[in-house]
């Protein structure tokens, strides 16, 4: 039997309608539809699901995120139209099958033992002999060897055609392999089944009770005992998969769908209560274990079931599985210290402290002076453990060229062995905490912020200080832009803003101008100290950012306001040795008002050696980049307690046993078409002197008596069918032969 590619044909019916089932009904038509599936799933494996609108504009652009948020290609697996695509496929692989399967079954019953004689001479497995036998114990005697082998076998009489003896011949037909055509159905099968539970599970019953039930989606904020009733989907739900995010020391018994343009809450049987959460960490900072303590308090019974729920191992209660699915911060509990970082009356701020809870906001009251606008501290992270490698670039490069420098073992080894073997060396370390926040303007503009709680040393050099990384970003897909300070010898940054505020005054920059030239020229040489006494104001003056450019145009600071007089006031061929003067007379000044700035302070200034000249090159970088800084203040992280929560999964899933089945079904399926072989035999069987050739015989099935002697034997012609032609069908022709016409020839 082959399997047709067209649909039901109707004997009834408009032919709009007739034409309609039978391209429902074809497979051609199911092919196409499982082709689309498999691209949308595609799209959707690519694309990150349920992503914010703004990750995609960021990644794409406003376009294509209209685009993607239009055609449901950010939300695939729940858009409409791969429901109804499903839908469909489910209808189409039914109907293919109910067309199919009855004649399946009925080709799997017979055996087709009427098969004309002179058809056996056109398969491509045959042979003939002559056996000592006679017709009727020579068939008998093939029908047992096939039974005995697994066959199923039918034995049929047929009377010879112009033959007026009485002299009958037999057909023996057998078959083996009928499971592959099984295969067909349960393929199919599996697809129907799986196309079902993907139904059932998915989100085609959430938004039939929205339909149904009057049910919206919530797009605003607050406490969730505030969302109205048409928000919430009620404990009898058949089917949900929504995220429940637990705190430690608190217990919630309602979760939360995606949906796009809101969310839904989905409320359970039973509350949620986690008692401890546990996380282990790999030496790159990944988390090796997370796993939560939890308890169960049934809404009806109020009986609690103490669990613990890990990865791959979720807890179960009424229905309802509940995942492990990842870990947040539970609203842990924050200091910061205000780090100021204006440097004049109208962006400078006192230093203060402030507390605050992550997912919180403080406004910031004592914000800058001189009419600045007010700024909002919203608290968005807690990270306890930053992992970074701090292995040398390059440490473990070769020439290629040079082949003294090629160690081939060393290369083999390096890509040979643990998947976790690199090229390069890693040096991973724990810098500590870090604190990340945004300080939204009145306007609603926002930065975002991280900031180290610890000087890191970021340079493996002896004299390199350590330093606190500040970071911004204007938005979300930037990555984060660090504003290094050097941490002096009490471990802290407050020499960094001593001197910061000093350059910012006119009259501490003067005071350190003068004791630099003092030091630098003595008291011998009046006119050579006031010209360096001018230099040095005029390059303080530059590198503070107090004085503007000869244009008019705005001021600049730092080393790049130093860059832009030497290129307006300098000629080309004498800037390099202008340069290396000026950046040395900086360095001085520099280094005078830090020794000046720590002995008002009472601290013991520093020793001139190599450490300190590395923490001044920092500093004078440092003091570079600091105006720069977006911000009147930045945010230290000087305490924290925290408080971890655990995000879980739960989901009614009654599609799952449907689906596992489906997969069941699709394996035996396949593996039914793919390795079992269907396999028909015939022998027909004549007797020798009967007169009858095979142009000559009958294909009528009615049976005749018994008669004719057995001595002169019998002929015998044999034939082998097979649905592939393969080596192993002529090896089993080739054993069957000898098996079956193993009497001796005459």
């Amino acid at each position: 039997m082959t399997v047709s590619t067209q649909g039901l044909n109707l004997n009834w019916g408009s032919r709009t309608v007739r034409a309609s089932v039978e391209l429902l009904s074809s497979m051609r038509f199911s092919i196409s539809l499982l082709t689309i599936i498999c691209i949308a799933s595609v799209i959707g494996t690519v694309l990150k699901q349920q992503e914010p609108l703004a990750n995609y504009v960021n990644q794409f652009g406003p376009f294509w995120a209209e685009f993607f948020s239009l055609v449901s290609l950010n939300t695939v697996y729940s858009a409409w139209w791969f429901l109804l695509i499903l839908a469909f496929l489910v209808l189409s692989t039914s109907l293919c099958i109910a067309r199919n399967a009855p004649k399946i079954m009925l080709d799997i019953n017979q055996l087709k033992e009427n098969v004309r004689v002179q058809s056996l001479k056109a398969f491509g497995h045959r042979a003939e002999s002559v056996l000592s036998e006679g017709a009727e114990p020579a068939a008998r005697r093939i029908g047992q060897t096939l039974v005995q082998s697994g066959w199923k076998v039918k034995l049929q009489q047929r009377p010879l055609a112009g033959n007026q003896s009485g002299q009958s011949g037999w057909m023996v037909a057998a078959k083996k392999g009928s499971a592959n055509k099984l295969g067909y159905i349960a393929a199919h099968s599996a697809i129907v089944l799986v196309c079902i539970g993907g139904l059932l599970d998915g989100d085609m019953i959430v938004r039939a009770q929205m339909w149904l039930n009057d049910k919206t989606t919530f797009g605003g904020g607050g406490l969730i005992a505030d969302v109205p009733a048409q928000h919430r989907l009620s404990a009898s739900n058949p089917t949900f998969r929504a995220n429940l995010l637990v705190a430690e020391g608190s217990r919630s018994s309602t979760a939360i769908l995606n949906q796009p343009g809101g969310v839904l809450l989905q409320e359970l049987p039973f509350a949620i209560e986690l008692k401890k959460f546990i996380v282990e960490y790999y030496s790159t900072g990944m988390p090796k274990l997370f796993a939560s303590e939890i308890i169960i308090h049934d809404r009806e019974t109020g009986e609690q079931i103490p669990a613990r729920v890990e990865v791959n191992h979720p807890a179960r209660h009424k229905g309802v599985e509940i995942y492990q699915s990842s870990f947040d911060d539970g609203g842990s509990s924050v200091t910061l210290q205000a780090v100021p970082m204006g440097t004049t009356a109208a962006t400078a701020s006192k230093p203060f402290e402030i507390k605050g809870t992550i997912g919180g906001t403080s406004a910031l009251t004592r914000g800058p002076v001189g009419g600045a606008p007010k700024l909002t501290l919203e608290y968005t992270a807690l990270r306890v453990i930053n992992v970074e490698n701090f292995a040398a670039a390059g440490a473990r490069a070769s020439s290629g060229a040079d082949v003294r420098k090629v160690d081939l073992h060393e290369a083999i080894d390096s890509r040979l062995g643990a998947g976790n073997k690199t090229v390069t060396q890693k040096e991973l370390r724990n810098v500590g905490p870090s604190v990340s926040y945004k300080l939204r303007d009145e306007a609603g503009q926002a930065r975002e912020y991280n900031n180290y709680m610890l000087p890191v040393k970021t340079d493996t050099a002896e004299s390199s200080p350590a330093v606190y990384l500040l970071g911004v970003r204007e938005t979300p897909a930037d990555a984060f832009q660090y504003l290094r300070i050097p941490a002096d010898a009490e471990g802290s940054m407050e020499t960094f803003l001593r001197v910061r505020t000093a350059l910012a005054d006119p009259a501490q920059r003067e005071l350190s101008v003068r004791r630099y030239a003092a030091q630098a020229l003595g008291d011998g040489k009046p006119e050579l100290v006031e010209q360096l006494v001018a230099s040095a104001s005029r390059a303080l003056a530059l590198f503070a950012g107090t004085e503007g450019a000869s244009d008019g145009t705005a001021k600049t600071s730092g080393l790049q306001a130093i860059s832009d007089f030497m290129e307006a006031n300098v000629p080309e061929a004498e800037r390099n040795r202008a340069s290396e003067v000026l950046i040395r007379i900086l360095n001085g000044v520099l280094v005078d008002m830090t020794q000046a700035a720590r002995q008002q302070a009472g601290l013991a200034p520093m020793p001139l050696d190599e450490k300190t000249q590395g923490f001044m090159s920092q500093m004078v970088l440092s003091l570079s980049d600091a105006h720069h800084y977006p911000a009147p203040m930045a945010f230290q992280l000087k305490d924290f307690t925290q408080v971890q929560a655990s995000v879980f999964q739960v989901a009614r899933a009654p599609g799952r046993n449907i689906v596992y089945l489906g997969c069941a079904l699709l394996i035996v399926g396949i593996f039914a078409m793919l390795y079992v072989r269907e396999r028909r035999v015939w022998v027909w069987l004549a007797p020798r002197g009967s007169g009858a050739s095979a142009d000559e015989e009958s294909v009528a099935s009615a049976s005749v008596p018994e008669s004719g002697s057995t001595a002169d034997g019998c002929h015998a012609t044999m034939a082998l069918s097979t649905n592939r032609k393969t080596m192993d069908g002529d090896k089993e022709f080739e054993m069957l032969k000898s098996k079956l016409l193993q009497a001796p020839s005459v």
